[in-house]
């Protein structure tokens, strides 16, 4: 480790996301100077920066990644960045597959652009454990061939290249941090916890699932962002893909009951065909070998599945947040 986070001028884009705002409230409880970057609308609404208790203790801008010019002005006196800012649901890069490319491949390439011309010491580009694909072998560690099995994991891995190519050519320092599947309170619909909490919660009598078969290594957001600020200190990690992970594996059959179990709850599964990706699409096995961000920055998971899911299912469970979410509808 290098030096701490505080006082520096971070700079967080996707912050209105779920893992962003998160990832706010990480780097401001260490006395960071944060910059957080909220997509653009004419509601002028901050996304999950509504809810944080610091919102007005950090700086927030609203623009867009995919515009190069803004992401110039938006780089200025930053010494870190982390960049989130990505469309990440999968069933929808199969609808609108350019849209994946703009966003995360050119908004990277944006990001990283202007990283280099305001001379940011940093750049933690986020990636995803999608990016692998099926296990090839488990755990998996960061050798592992990428396998681009949906359009949203070939942005990603494009994103990542991009990135990657700054270090080489231009010698900015990148960090390519990989999450596995991240979950806890503030996250969206089209994921499977918050699928299976919130149609429990709203009390329907059929819980309405896709496949279950698949398995996952499951995180809890609070020890995600945790392992991304330690990244952003540790000068080893620069120009590393670094996994972060629990080095847990669970099926979303297993997920399913053992959620049942915490809520209480005898609720009927009913799997629908539509809710599952296409069999060449659908990634079965992700299992994390979390050795490497272990062996750099001393990164432990301090949460648990099961107490992250009970402090996940006691924030879904309050009225003014199930009231957010449509549980009636398949979210794609």
């Amino acid at each position: 480790m290098s030096y701490s986070l505080k006082n520096k001028k971070i700079l967080v884009t996707g912050a209105d996301g779920f893992i962003g705002s998160h990832l706010c409230e990480e780097l401001f409880n260490q006395g960071a100077d944060v910059r957080a970057l909220s997509l653009y609308n004419s509601f002028n609404s901050w996304g999950w920066l509504e809810s944080i208790e610091m919102k007005d203790e950090i700086e927030v801008v609203c623009g867009d990644v995919r515009d190069s010019a803004f992401c110039l002005d938006l780089a200025k006196n930053v010494d870190i960045i982390f960049n989130l800012a990505a469309l990440i649901a999968i069933p929808y890069s199969y609808i609108a597959p350019e849209s994946y490319i703009d966003t995360n491949v050119k908004g990277a390439l944006n990001i990283c652009q202007a990283a280099k011309a305001s001379g940011v010491k940093r750049v933690i580009q986020i990636s995803t454990s999608e990016v692998y694909g099926t296990a090839k072998y488990v755990p998996i560690d960061e050798a592992h061939e990428l396998q681009p099995q949906s359009p949203y994991s070939a942005s990603k891995i494009g994103a990542d290249s991009i990135a990657m190519s700054y270090y080489h050519s231009f010698d900015l320092p990148v960090t390519i941090a990989r999450p596995f599947n991240v979950y806890g309170p503030r996250q969206s619909a089209r994921a499977i916890i918050p699928t299976i909490i919130v149609q429990i919660a709203s009390g329907r009598k059929s819980l309405h699932l896709g496949d279950l078969t698949p398995t996952r290594d499951f995180t809890y957001v609070k020890d995600t962002c945790k392992g991304l600020s330690l990244l952003a200190v540790c000068d080893e990690a620069v120009g590393q893909i670094v996994n972060i992970g629990s080095n847990f594996e669970i099926s979303i059959y297993d997920l399913v009951f053992k959620i049942k179990g915490l809520m209480n709850s005898n609720i009927e599964i009913i799997q629908e065909n539509v809710r599952k990706r296409p069999e060449g699409s659908e990634v079965f096995r992700l299992w994390c070998d979390n050795s490497k961000v272990k062996k750099l920055t001393g990164f432990e998971p301090e949460y648990s599945i099961d107490i992250g899911l009970r402090e996940t299912i006691e924030w879904f469970k309050e009225k003014d947040n199930l009231k957010l979410y449509k549980e009636g509808i398949y979210n794609v």
